[in-house]
């Protein structure tokens, strides 16, 4: 199975952006189906965005309001989010997770992944 790690959160000023990154190991990372989730405390993890293996067709989540941006370069095994004009409510663990099959644009819930990484932390200053 593939592991999974990320990378890339930070403090940020509102209205600043960060990129984050999902680097897999482990397994056939084309044939994964990828996620990110992010969970803030006392909150259930809700979705971000997904991205299909291959041709990296892309589907998001309502928070994305259209200021994020999932990408993936399968041959370095990683997945991308870039996260622009960041506000508070964005303050969050990130975390990305994967599966193998289906139609990526069917899977919004964390159960639905199979394998997770530890996450990686977002702080947005106002």
């Amino acid at each position: 199975q593939v592991q999974l790690g990320e990378s890339g959160g930070g403090l940020v000023q509102t209205g600043g952006s960060l990129t984050l990154s999902c680097v897999a190991s482990g397994g056939d990372f084309s044939a994964y189906i990828i996620g990110w989730f992010r969970q803030a405390p006392g909150k259930p993890r809700e979705f971000v965005a997904a991205i299909s293996q291959t041709v990296g067709n892309t589907y998001y989540g309502d928070i994305s309001k259209g200021r994020f941006t999932i990408s993936r370069d399968n041959a370095k095994a990683t997945v991308f989010l870039q996260m622009d004009s960041l506000e508070p409510e964005d303050t969050a663990i990130y975390y990305c997770g994967a599966r193998i099959g289906g139609y990526y644009y069917r899977y919004l819930w964390p159960h639905e992944y199979d394998n997770w990484g530890q996450g990686t932390q977002v702080t947005v200053s106002s």
